[in-house]
């Protein structure tokens, strides 16, 4: 039975599917419109619906442009920094029935399970045993995962240490709750609640989540976020499935719920994911509206351009030749080293088993193979929290992100924590390229006291078991 649903104070359907649609079909591609568009991105100011709709009208040519601004943005407000990830799939017992999903409830095919203490004390070890400090819990829709059962679940993620081993941010993905679950899961230390809409295209949104389950209401998944800001979670993320409609749309969506989030609650979201649809088991695929490699870079430097202090996650979806393509177009995050199975961080060795996972994986290489490769292409691999923890959320976050000011205090942290995954957990070959990195990013850095202090800290790192040193 599905009980009573509340709303937040801002309860609003903002997604106007004709408006959109009309934008996607009539906008014509403007050469002096999308270079006015891009310097008012450059700018670090956010673009409207109808500025992004340009951007994406634009042809071939005018593209090129777009994607070295997204490139010349990204490395403005972000630097060279990749922020690390994993994530944790805690149960996948559901009652919805997605179509694209191999958890939907009507799949025989799927194994249901839902891992114990025990089980996620032992992911989390291994997890930690590799090197990794921030993890996404992941939770299939389901009257067993609760608010309360979900705090639980990150309080004892954060209880595991091993060794200098620890996981400093817990974020969340799971289904929307209401305020008071909200204010229980805050209360248990989160970081990020994320909360995907999968599309905003309303009938394709009813085609794909029948009514009679919980994500059917289109309305309480849309305000979702909106209660979450109320209850005191100021740091959110959003996400659409491309693959379900037209890609342009999903675009659209996402910068209409970026806009409405900063105008209602003076912040937008803290990250942005645009996975695509894979290959499940027990889910056919309508091939209608895939996305082709191009427009998925497309799309991406778009909204680098359209939401210029959202963080961008590119998942492990993606096979490594595209996402090693795709990293300077403006992606700050992306998960490595991960498995979706419940309990495949112990479990199953290197092969993915498709009944007990959500989806394909592109990319199952190890943490360390992920951070090489990175190194060599001159990117900072980071598992920075500082913001989270310091209280660099919310607004404040706005306040130092939109200028672009936080590259100020990532790269110091970042090159910490490199330093930390150096020392404690890498191969001999990431070890050597990572400390070539560092030593060639501090002779980059103009604050003598900052670069003083890093080189102290990393000192500290390298001659004792101090961690966790952070600006």
């Amino acid at each position: 039975m599905i009980k009573e649903k509340n709303y937040s104070s801002t309860v609003k359907d903002f997604i106007e599917d004709d408006y959109l649609r009309r934008l996607i079909d009539e906008t014509k591609p403007d050469k002096e419109a999308v270079r006015a568009i891009i310097a008012k991105s450059l700018n670090k100011q956010a673009l409207t619906v109808e500025e992004t709709a340009i951007l994406l009208a634009a042809d071939n040519e005018l593209t090129e442009e777009i994607f070295a601004a997204a490139r010349q943005l990204k490395k403005e407000v972000y630097g060279n920094r990749i922020v690390l990830f994993a994530p944790l799939y805690i149960g996948n017992k559901c009652i919805n029935d997605c179509e694209y999903c191999a958890f939907r409830s009507s799949n025989k095919e799927a194994i249901r399970r839902t891992l114990n203490s025990l089980e996620i004390i032992q992911q989390v070890q291994a997890l930690e045993k590799v090197g990794h400090k921030r993890l996404i819990l992941v939770f299939g829709e389901h009257k067993d995962y609760d608010a309360d059962f979900i705090a639980d679940c990150v309080e004892k993620v954060y209880s595991v240490k091993v060794g200098n081993g620890e996981i400093r941010r817990v974020n969340i993905n799971a289904a929307p709750l209401d305020i008071e679950g909200f204010r229980k899961v805050k209360k248990a230390g989160i970081g990020t609640y994320q909360i995907f809409m999968e599309t905003y295209h309303h009938e394709t949104y009813e085609q794909n989540h029948p009514v009679t389950t919980m994500k059917g209401d289109y309305l309480y998944r849309l305000d979702g976020l909106s209660r979450a800001f109320e209850a005191g979670c100021d740091d959110v993320g959003i996400g659409a499935l491309f693959g379900l409609y037209d890609w342009r749309f999903e675009v659209l969506g996402l910068v209409s719920h970026s806009l409405f989030l900063q105008k209602s609650y003076g912040v937008g979201p803290h990250t942005i994911s645009f996975p695509r649809v894979q290959p499940a088991a027990g889910v056919n695929i309508d091939k209608k509206w895939m996305v082709s490699d191009y427009e998925f870079t497309k799309l991406v430097a778009i909204l680098r351009l359209a939401v210029p202090y959202t963080g961008l996650i590119l998942t492990a979806r993606e096979s490594p030749a595209l996402r090693r393509e795709m990293m300077g177009f403006g992606v700050s995050q992306i998960d490595a080293g991960s498995r979706i199975e419940i309990g495949g961080y112990t479990e199953f060795g290197d092969a993915q088993v498709m009944e007990r996972e959500q989806f394909m994986l592109g990319d199952i290489r190890s943490l360390d193979d992920v951070m090489k490769e990175l190194i060599e292409d001159d990117f900072v691999p980071s598992f920075c929290t500082s913001c989270y923890r310091l209280g660099r959320t919310g607004e404040h976050f706005m306040e130092f992100a939109i200028p672009g000011f936080i590259k100020k205090f990532c790269q110091p942290n970042a090159l910490t924590t490199l330093m930390e995954y150096l020392v404690d957990y890498a191969s001999d070959e990431t070890k050597a390229a990572g400390l070539k990195l560092i030593d060639a990013e501090l002779d980059k850095m103009k604050d003598e006291k900052i670069k003083q202090e890093v080189k102290e800290r990393i000192k500290k790192i390298k001659q004792t078991n101090q961690r966790d040193m952070y600006f």
